[in-house]
């Protein structure tokens, strides 16, 4: 059953309450996926509870809380040298205590305790409701851990506090951990098994954003299109549920038509979907509903077969291309970026060539291109050399970002003389007389302020672009 405003009024005149009451401070900072910057929302809500606010301030903190990611090595190296600026500030205020949470947390556990004298509290994605206790346990001078994977926790009944929010924008968390096992990947190892979170309870969060001003919403999990809701219980158990289970399962592409349907002014996009597992459904269910946003992120990481089967992804090249086409026939106007990883072992030339060839076939709108980083733990790093030179490495990357750059180009280039519908969510990082905002297809649009108000749908002409952003002028508000 959803809120009524007046009850919503009523929590949240509670919520400021408690806050009130509140004598500590928290300071928490997040690297790595928006799935980390989500669980930091989670976190801080949490901690509300037991007596503390979040703070921007370091200084005054009582409690600092870092979650992490292991995705790359150099993301680890960040988190080291911030625990090693902690540990300075800890020296002139011995009462601060440091916790390490999310994937670092997973992966490294006691080597932090026990190498890092700075850490008191070392913290998985999925214990993060046992902080209560462990900060009890650090406050009577012990080392606090819990790492232990869960099969069921999606954190589901736990209310985000919006940490840094624009009031516009936020994050929903629909999933938790991942069964396709890359084997460039950590995640499966340190966020756990698949398991989806109710829909009921990811509808009834998007109505209360709803309420409190935000405009659009982002539907997270490290692979959103394998969502399935079917009463509780990992993915990978489905097979073994009751026959009124299945019947009553709900999809992603369910899921999509849940939350558009209940909230048709509310924006929806989505991340990050896995090609394998993004069905003719779920498009079909992005073109039936006006508040889903036309825009995709489909990581492809190579455009050969012989590197995509190394990295046990289980699309093809050729399979990845039709499901582009069926995205391009339903959705002419979508917009689609990627992920990319130049120099997986073994890739050679000819591997490189091909990912190169694939991104002129779908020519994408942006990236996220990385070159490889051998994670500890991983099916690659275990049996595979990392064999491709750091120089071949570094220029094969620079081959990628530079072809990315000129397609991004070309992109913003298709929207000069259109007019289109841009979320206003805040100023521009580089003039505060003009707004910044993002079109259907999640490209940055800059324009003139005027009588314009954050949160607000404006339409605007597309008067230039550069590569990355699309600048033009209000010419009125959008249609809603």
């Amino acid at each position: 059953m959803e809120k009524t405003i007046d009850e919503t009024k009523q929590g949240t005149a509670l919520e400021t309450r408690e806050q009130q009451a509140n004598t500590r401070k928290l300071y928490i900072e997040s690297y790595g996926c928006q799935m980390n910057f989500s669980d930091s929302e989670i976190v801080a809500s949490i901690l509300s509870g037991e007596g503390f606010n979040t703070t921007p301030n370091m200084e005054e903190a009582d409690l600092i809380l870092v979650n992490t990611c292991s995705i790359r090595d150099k993301a680890e190296q960040t988190v080291r040298k911030r625990l090693e600026q902690f540990n300075t500030l800890k020296r002139d205020k011995p009462s601060i205590k440091v916790g390490v949470l999310g994937c670092m947390a997973e992966r490294l556990k006691s080597q932090l305790l026990e190498e890092e004298q700075i850490v008191d509290m070392v913290v998985g994605p999925d214990a993060y409701k046992d902080l209560p206790n462990l900060v009890r346990e650090v406050d009577g001078g012990a080392q606090a851990v819990n790492v232990i994977l869960s099969k069921e926790e999606t954190y589901g009944d736990v209310a985000p506090v919006r940490l840094g929010s624009n009031g516009v924008t936020a994050f929903v968390s629909i999933t938790r951990g991942c069964d396709n096992m890359c084997t460039f990947c950590v995640v499966p190892f340190t966020r756990g098994r698949e398991r989806s979170r109710d829909p009921q309870s990811i509808v009834k969060e998007v109505g209360e954003l709803w309420e409190q001003g935000f405009r659009e919403v982002t539907l997270l999990g490290q692979n959103v299109d394998s969502y399935l809701w079917y009463g509780g219980g990992l993915k990978k158990d489905y097979e073994k549920a009751s026959d009124i289970q299945k019947a009553s399962a709900v999809n992603f592409a369910g899921l999509l038509d849940q939350v558009a349907a209940a909230y048709p002014g509310m924006r929806i996009r989505f991340s990050t979907s896995n090609p394998q597992d993004m069905t003719l459904d779920v498009i079909e269910a992005m073109a039936r509903h006006r508040n889903i946003c036309k825009y995709i992120h489909l990581p492809v990481q190579s455009g050969s077969d012989r590197i995509l089967q190394a990295m046990n992804r289980l699309h093809t090249r050729q399979e990845y291309m039709e499901l582009i086409d069926n995205i391009r026939r339903l959705i002419p106007e979508c917009g689609i970026s990627q992920d990319m990883i130049a120099g997986f072992p073994t890739e050679t030339e000819e591997d490189h060539r091909e990912t190169l060839s694939l991104m002129e076939y779908v020519k994408y709108d942006f990236g996220f291109m990385f070159a490889y980083s051998e994670r500890p733990g991983t099916l690659a790093a275990r049996k595979m050399a990392d064999d491709v030179p750091e120089e071949d490495k570094k220029r094969r990357l620079r081959e990628i970002i530079e072809l990315q750059q000129q397609h991004s180009l070309w992109r913003n280039q298709q929207h000069l003389g259109k007019v289109e519908e841009v979320l206003i969510e805040g100023p521009s990082k580089r003039s505060d007389a003009h707004w910044m905002g993002r079109n259907t297809q999640n490209t940055v649009v800059v324009f003139p302020k005027e009588q314009y108000q954050k949160g607000e749908f404006v339409n605007v002409r597309i008067e230039d672009c550069t590569s990355a952003t699309l600048l033009g002028t209000a010419v009125g508000y959008a249609q809603q």
